[in-house]
């Protein structure tokens, strides 16, 4: 399969189709070439589409290899299957589909004999994978049938770390059920096509090493590991000592230091006082003029490097004219004939593409042109978020805008708020500018509460909305949010999609009569406000007299809740009142002191309740009228509690990693349990069921679906009220009543590259076992105890959550598994 255009390679593969791309001075497809021949396969046909011709011009016949080679050229894309079903006239016996540009030594004529063996349909190669996020996982039973797909999974699913290379072995009847009218793909439409349908597939978990050359760091990584040895394929060369390979015709001078392993292709010139140093490739012709340095860096054929260079980490193009004294910093890729002047700095990270100049003394921090940058994660735990004008500038705010408007169809509208500060609103204004830019409408609200941004997406029809807010963690830090035509957070596949628009600058830019307009919608909070009054017992909590102390922590809720309290009749004592930047930034305490503080003012003003609000009023913590601290789980079991008793019978939804004492409370009482991921996203996608009347997690967010699918403090503050006059108890009576449950939690650090092989053990080890892989892996001990063992998305830790009998027997829980998960691997 050799069709693949590798826009992540960019600007490598700009001229070239990735299989053409070298690796140690050869084609990638041509290492594959040799694999086949060295295990049997001679007969081979190549499937084309993006510059068929640089393949056939380069391969022939394949006589060069003792290989017979023909080809097959897609006139319009077709998928993975589609390209190998337009090559069926020609297909008449078994055979094996290979990547044309993923580098591997693997033993295919043992894969060949494991598919006889088994007499299969389809034979998967699969491989294990320190890092399986990027790839699709397969699950297999103990014989190797396959039992599962897994396409790019988040690190909750990741229970597995056996990955699909793309090398395949198939009986000829599977091209018969491959479409010839549509593109079709093997891993999304086959593969769970034949697996529902009964036919024998199995995965075959292959020795030896095989690598996806999927982006820049990838393609250096892949010349480390062949020049290491790892590999098994055929560098070009005379092997010296010290792990030094030398082409043909060669002239290094005496006093060049080679520090190996590095390799230098045939004809090449390197002159005195230079530095070739380990993981270093030259192509062939390359000129290195004298007093260079060249570090873990790969410079293609035919390349002029000028006198007392500096390349490290990099990768320099074909026929590229380097001048004298430039600087090429790490993760730089300068493409094909490329010209830089003397003096030039390419700063770390800079694409810059083929035919380009760089002005002699200029320094350049951005890619010269948009196209590809290598792949990073846009989107955490919380939206988009980084340091104020370090990770998150106003450039990148409008970039930010660009890509989110050019998902969205042309004279679309997005809602847009903020919070109180500064950096906020300078962000938010960068973000609307790049919305208009790409002929979307903006909805304005300024200063206001994430409900009702959400609110106001719903209820008018738009088609998504953002908000920009300080982070409570870090006041430094910025939060942006993305939300769906529902008021929801976008969806991973949504954001996957605006990152790769991000990454490669494919920004629509709309012409001078369709750019965007900004319009501050009138009374959005009175709107929001009201729909939320119309979902309430307002006589039974008006005629319950209540008074409450509200901590609004000088968040936008303060500008809310006032004339909504008013018509609930509720007697108030309001804490931090107003919207203020400078306290918002420097005064705000930490949440304990908050809510310790917060009890205190309850007793003194014989209050009934005490709340405190989140900085965008989608979370809230509760002291009852004791003074009593109600949060996370013990918030949740309590809203259980009352949704069972007071509401039409349901589906409550919860993550996870929240206790069984839930279903305990409400099965009872003719309410159905349904466990979510533990994210944000996960939970208000739950919400969005038929049936579904509550839903909630343990860090104070709560969802009342007949409202708004999506957390709202200032909604669950109100139904909270109105279920307390519905029952007439206190909420120090009702939390006395609750069933006793024991939760805890602990961190236990994993490497990045032993999370997916932990996962993996761990289900094998538990097979037997109660388990749910809705997030994570949880194991089930006994009704009332489990262990759930979840991966952060972010960091190198798995978290763990374990409820038993008591607190002692939660930190046993939790002692066995963390020694299970650090102990010497097998």
């Amino acid at each position: 399969m050799a069709g693949g255009q590798g826009t992540r390679l960019r600007p490598l593969t700009s001229n070239w189709p990735k299989p053409m791309v070298p690796v140690v001075n050869k084609p990638i497809m041509e290492h594959i070439v040799e694999l086949l021949k060295r295990h049997g396969f001679t007969d081979v046909i190549a499937t084309l589409q993006f510059l068929p011709t640089v393949i056939t011009n380069y391969f022939g016949d394949g006589s060069t290899w003792g290989m017979d080679i023909s080809y097959v050229t897609e006139e319009t894309p077709l998928g993975t299957a589609g390209s190998v079903r337009n090559a069926r006239s020609v297909i008449d016996r078994r055979f094996i589909v290979v990547s044309g540009d993923a580098v591997t030594d693997i033993d295919l004529a043992a894969a060949a004999g494991f598919h006889r063996e088994r007499e299969a349909m389809v034979t998967i190669v699969l491989k294990s994978a320190p890092n399986p996020l990027e790839f699709g996982l397969v699950i297999t039973d103990a014989d190797g049938r396959i039992t599962r797909f897994l396409e790019k999974p988040g690190w909750g699913e990741v229970f597995s770390d056996t990955i699909n290379t793309g090398i395949y072995i198939m009986e000829p009847e599977v091209l018969d059920l491959i479409p010839d009218d549509r593109p079709f793909d093997f891993s999304k439409d086959l593969f769970p096509s034949l697996l529902e349908g009964g036919f024998a597939m199995f995965g075959y978990v292959a020795e030896g090493y095989w690598t996806d050359v999927g982006n820049h760091e990838q393609y250096l990584a892949a010349h480390r590991d062949v020049l290491e040895g790892q590999v098994d394929i055929n560098v070009p060369g005379h092997r010296l000592e010290n792990n030094v390979w030398l082409g043909d015709g060669s002239d290094i001078d005496d006093s060049v230091a080679l520090s190996g392993p590095v390799l230098i292709g045939n004809h090449v010139k390197v002159e005195g006082g230079s530095k070739i140093r380990e993981y270093s490739v030259l192509g062939n012709n390359v000129v290195v003029k004298r007093d260079n340095f060249v570090h873990r860096s790969i410079v293609m054929d035919n390349t002029y490097i000028g006198p007392a260079c500096h390349i490290r980490g990099a990768v320099v193009g074909h026929n590229c004219d380097v001048k004298s004294g430039v600087r090429v910093d790490e993760g730089s890729v300068l493409g094909d004939d490329c010209l830089v002047g003397e003096n030039a700095i390419i700063n770390q990270g800079v694409l810059v593409f083929p035919f380009k100049t760089v002005d002699s003394g200029a320094t350049v921090n951005s890619s010269i042109i948009w196209e590809s940058r290598g792949m990073r994660s846009l989107f955490g735990k919380r939206g988009v978020a980084g340091l104020v004008n370090v990770d998150i500038t106003p450039e990148k705010a409008v970039r930010l805008g660009m890509a989110y408007g050019s998902m969205l169809p042309v004279n679309a509208q997005v809602v847009t708020s903020r919070d109180g500060t500064r950096a906020a609103r300078i962000l938010k204004r960068a973000f609307m500018a790049g919305l208009n830019a790409t002929g979307v409408h903006v909805r304005d609200l300024e200063m206001t509460a994430v409900p009702v941004n959400r609110f106001t997406v719903e209820s008018h029809s738009d088609q998504g909305g953002v908000d920009t807010r300080t982070s409570e963690r870090d006041r430094q830090w910025i939060e942006i949010n993305f939300f769906d035509e529902h008021g929801q957070d976008i969806d991973t596949n949504a954001q996957r999609i605006l990152e790769r628009i991000y990454s490669r600058n494919e920004f629509r830019r709309g012409f001078v009569e369709e750019l965007g307009e900004i319009y501050f919608p009138a009374r959005a909070r009175e709107a929001y406000t009201r729909a939320l009054e119309e979902r309430l017992g307002i006589e039974a909590i008006q005629g319950a007299n209540f008074k409450v102390v509200f901590d609004y922590g000088y968040g936008a809720a303060s500008l809310i809740m006032p004339g909504l309290l008013g018509k609930l009749g509720c007697e108030v004592l309001s804490l931090n009142a107003y919207t203020d930047e400078k306290r918002l930034i420097t005064d705000i305490q930490p949440r304990a002191d908050s809510l310790r503080k917060l009890g205190e003012v309850v007793v003194n003003f014989n209050a009934h309740m005490g709340l405190l609000l989140d900085g965008g009023a989608e979370r809230l913590a509760v002291t009852d009228d004791r003074g009593e601290i109600i949060s996370g789980s013990r918030l949740l079991v309590l809203m259980v509690e009352l949704v069972s008793r007071l509401m039409p019978k349901g589906v409550i939804a919860v993550p996870v990693n929240q206790p069984s004492v839930i279903e305990r409370i409400a099965a009872p009482r003719g309410f159905e349990v349904v466990r979510t991921r533990t994210d944000r996203s996960g939970l208000m996608a739950a919400a969005r069921r038929e049936g579904v009347v509550f839903a909630g997690g343990g860090g104070g967010g709560f969802i009342f679906p007949d409202f708004m699918p999506a957390y709202d403090a200032m909604m669950t503050f109100a139904r909270l009220l109105e279920f307390l006059a519905l029952t007439g108890e206190s909420l120090s009576t009702t939390v006395e009543a609750l069933p006793e449950f024991h939760l805890q939690s602990r961190v236990v650090y994993t490497s990045w590259e032993n999370k997916g092989t932990v996962m993996r053990e761990l289900l094998e080890a538990h097979a037997d076992e109660q388990l749910d892989t809705t997030d994570g892996v949880r194991i089930d001990i006994s009704d009332r105890s489990w262990i759930l063992v979840l991966p952060d998305p972010e960091e190198p830790v798995l978290h763990l959550y374990a409820e038993g009998d008591g607190e002692v027997d939660c930190q046993a829980i939790l002692d066995r598994m963390e020694a299970e998960i650090t102990g010497p691997r097998g």
